[in-house]
C-alpha cells in the first residue's frame, strides 16, 4: 500500500505470487477469509479515489484467483469503492489474465472497464505512478 497526491490518495498493491495455491484443501475458505480481508481493509482505508495495482508477473496459473471469485469481489464491492476507484492497473498481464477480461467485458459496467490498464513491464508502470511508497516484492522485480 502507498499513497499519491497531495490528498493522499491510496495505492493497493496486489501481489497474485502470495496467494494460496488452488490445490489446498481449504483453498475455498482461505479466499473467502481473504476476500472479506480484502474488502475491510479497503472500506478502512479509502476515503478518497484510489488505484489498484494487480502484480501478476512470478505467479503460476495454480495461484491465481478463479473467475468466480473475481466476480464476486467485484459485486460485493460497495457502489462507493468502485466509483472512487480510478484506475485498475495489471503489472506483467498473462494471456490468461487478458482472455478472462475479454470474456467478462460484457458482463462488467463499460465506467468498470475504462480504469484497467494492462503495464508490461515495471518501467512502464514507475512513468504512471510514484514508485517511492509501492513495494515491489523481489520475485516480479526479478
Amino acid at each position: 500500500t502507498g499513497y499519491y497526491g497531495d490528498g493522499l490518495n491510496a495505492i493497493i498493491v496486489f501481489a497474485a505470487c502470495f496467494l494460496p495455491d488452488s490445490s489446498r484443501t481449504d483453498y475455498n475458505y482461505v479466499m473467502e477469509n481473504l476476500f472479506l480481508y480484502v474488502i475491510s481493509t479497503l472500506e478502512l482505508m479509502v476515503a478518497e479515489d484510489y488505484m489498484i495495482v494487480y502484480l501478476n508477473g512470478a505467479t503460476p496459473r495454480r495461484r491465481m484467483p478463479g473467475l468466480g471469485w473475481m466476480k464476486k469481489c467485484y459485486q460485493m464491492i460497495d457502489r462507493r469503492l468502485r466509483k472512487n476507484l480510478k484506475s485498475f492497473i495489471i503489472v506483467h498481464p498473462s494471456w490468461f489474465i487478458r482472455t478472462i477480461l475479454a470474456v467478462t467485458r460484457p458482463f462488467i459496467s463499460s465506467k468498470f472497464s475504462s480504469k484497467i490498464q494492462y503495464v508490461n513491464t515495471l518501467a512502464e508502470l514507475h512513468e504512471m505512478i510514484p514508485m517511492e511508497y509501492v513495494h515491489i516484492p523481489d520475485s516480479i522485480v526479478k
